[in-house]
């Protein structure tokens, strides 16, 4: 878009222009500058993308430890409960089959035709009563 520039002749005779152009300031470096700036905004929205991703991954990764660290003593706790509550059961059960060996034993002597209708549970307990009398007797007469 060129004008053109009227020219008017001096007295001397000399062409020279009448108006002097002064001059404007370039378009490109403006544009130049702009796209600098919106460079230099995307570059630093990408970094500070990044370095936000990378805090929170490393904050997710202390949570995760954490509720992993958590899980893992609540697990080991409740095995021990779990192992504690079987060795009790254990011995309630261990004590439960002593007293029906006993029974079983104490049947099995009633049954059998050698026990002349007695057991020797029962003839082990008369035994001790008879000692026993005996004793209260030698302490009567040491008294």
């Amino acid at each position: 878009m060129s004008t053109p520039i009227p020219q008017m002749k001096a007295p001397s005779g000399s062409v020279e222009p009448l108006a002097r152009r002064t001059s404007k300031p370039s378009f490109l470096p403006f544009v130049l500058l702009w796209i600098v700036l919106i460079g230099a905004g995307v570059a630093g929205s990408v970094w500070y993308t990044g370095h936000l991703k990378q805090q929170i991954e490393s904050e997710l990764e202390k949570q995760t430890a954490r509720q992993i660290e958590a899980v893992q003593a609540d697990y080991t706790k409740q095995l021990e409960e779990l192992k504690q509550n079987y060795q009790d059961e254990m011995t309630k059960l261990q004590s439960k089959v002593e007293a029906l060996n006993e029974l079983l034993t104490f049947n099995k002597d009633n049954a059998s035709d050698k026990t002349d209708n007695s057991n020797k549970l029962y003839t082990q307990i008369s035994e001790l009563k008879k000692q026993l009398d005996e004793l209260k007797k030698n302490l009567d007469v040491l008294k």
